[in-house]
């Protein structure tokens, strides 16, 4: 698949800025410094740039051009047009499935999951699509009336969403982004998920600055358990640069292995894609930047732990439904009141982020809910219905797309997270027919952190049951029943629920 970020929306009025916070427009001023378009402001399709811009910039027709240009990508009839490949991609996954016996590809690929079948996909999909698409209506109408407040005439675009959103965020919990970032410098984030996984897990990282790196922002740890031995090498890499893909991921350099009883260590690598630090500033992350981090760390966690006999079955070589438990369990550490007394401390003044602070964050915590579920489902389901056609797809992507949300009921103010044309999880990223593990996965880490809590955050016979019976078997087992092992019992959505304010 081919995809361009070619496009930069270029502003050269001050007063077009309106509305964006001075973090932004200062790297945006650098950006353009850096293209040779000096005193002007540059706003590119990387997500540290185009999200604030729309959740900040008040120019409605500045935010329609930028997130029409993302919503576009790879969509636009020209060289990097990703329609054609992707349906050649989807039909040859289905032909290749036939061949081998399946009905689908999905069919195909879950039958070593923990899903085993599209059916049960499917079935946890519709039974959160309800709910989830009902808050979301909700938030829609919210929206709508905070509109007209304003003297709108005119309905909630998917242009509008994030800048309302934070408004009426801003009215109802006295919350915004700008208060809150201060707390969470990338360097105190970082140390934070180090410090969880020394008190869950014994684990000591050390900074070495004598370790080759393939860019100057890179850092290297060296990783030492808790008796002082060598665990591996974990890489940081959380800058955004012309030639990085966007987003944020977690690989591996080298699996762990052991040969003639001796264990081979990992290197791992977590990428990130954080607002690089502007003048004596550091990178100052949103929270949602922050559970990122820490999300990376866990899969990173789950590479530098493992303990098994072959690289093939070593670290997140799992069911893509069991993959994210590692990582998505860490977010509610980050979460977590006591732990963000401990690591969110204010970049110059050193202070622990206040309670009244903190008591806002838990108020707004499942604000938005709805949105951030049901676009999250209805890629999900798009995933799905591209991978368990049972007949070759025909005819015009774009109206296939159309359909599959049309079926679902998919309100015209929201699209899917991702749209076809740049769904790189399920066309290049692995995650085709898998999109769905996140809250699969979701349901198995709030279960499993309600383990934790039930006792203490950081119990130890329970983080040493965790570490032993899943983060270091990787592959080794069915994971049901490294899970159960580990729980004692299947888990039980109800924490997911209300975790996300669905039930």
């Amino acid at each position: 698949m081919a995809e361009t970020n070619a496009f930069e929306l270029i502003i050269d009025s001050a007063n077009q800025l309106d509305g964006l916070p001075e973090s932004l427009k200062s790297a945006a001023a650098e950006e353009a410094k850096a293209k040779g378009k000096d005193g002007k402001w540059l706003f590119t399709l990387q997500n540290p740039s185009v999200m604030p811009f729309l959740q900040y910039a008040k120019n409605r027709d500045l935010r329609k051009q930028i997130w029409e240009a993302y919503q576009m990508r790879g969509n636009n009839d020209n060289a990097n047009d990703n329609k054609e490949v992707l349906r050649k991609i989807a039909n040859l996954r289905l032909e290749k499935a036939k061949l081998l016996g399946y009905p689908s590809y999905a069919a195909y690929v879950l039958e070593e999951s923990m899903a085993k079948n599209p059916t049960n996909v499917y079935a946890l999909l519709n039974k959160l699509w309800t709910p989830a698409l009902n808050k979301a209506k909700g938030e829609a109408t919210d929206i709508n009336k905070e509109i007209k407040a304003e003297g709108g005439n005119f309905e909630v675009a998917p242009y509008d969403w994030s800048y309302y959103t934070e408004i009426i965020r801003k009215n109802r919990f006295a919350l915004n982004e700008d208060e809150i970032k201060p707390y969470f410098s990338l360097p105190t984030v970082r140390e934070g998920a180090f410090a969880v996984a020394n008190k869950l897990y014994g684990l000591t990282f050390v900074a070495l600055n004598n370790v080759p790196v393939y860019h100057k922002d890179v850092e290297v740890y060296e990783v030492k358990d808790k008796d002082g031995s060598h665990l591996g090498l974990l890489y940081a890499d959380f800058f955004p640069r012309a030639s990085k893909s966007s987003g944020a991921w977690m690989t591996s350099y080298r699996n762990q292995s052991k040969k003639e009883g001796k264990r081979n260590a990992p290197v791992i690598s977590i990428v990130c894609n954080f607002t690089k630090p502007v003048g004596d500033q550091p990178a100052l992350l949103t929270f949602d930047e922050a559970s990122t981090l820490f999300h990376e760390f866990g899969h990173a966690l789950h590479g530098l732990l493992s303990n098994v006999k072959y690289k093939s079955l070593a670290g997140t070589s799992v069911s893509r439904d069991f993959v994210e438990l590692p990582s998505q369990i860490m977010e509610n550490w980050a979460a977590d009141a006591a732990v963000l007394k401990e690591y969110a401390k204010h970049y110059k003044t050193k202070e622990a982020i206040p309670d009244s602070l903190i008591a806002k964050m838990e108020k707004a915590g499942t604000f938005n809910q709805g949105f951030a579920t049901v676009e999250y489902l209805a890629a999900s389901l798009l995933d799905m219905n591209y991978h368990a056609a049972t007949t070759p797809i025909k005819g015009n992507i774009n109206a296939f797309e159309k359909e599959s949300m049309k079926k679902i009921g998919l309100i015209d103010a929201i699209i899917p997270r991702y749209r076809s044309t740049y769904f790189k999880h399920i066309f290049e990223g692995g995650y085709s027919a898998g999109y769905y593990a996140y809250i699969w996965s979701e349901v198995l880490d709030s279960d499993a952190f309600a383990a934790f809590k039930e006792k203490s955050l950081y119990d130890q016979p329970t983080a040493d049951s965790f570490r032993r019976n899943i983060l270091e078997k990787g592959g080794t087992g069915d994971p049901a029943q490294m899970y159960k092992t580990f729980r004692g019992a299947d888990p039980d959505p109800k924490y997911l629920l209300i975790k996300r304010g669905l039930n």
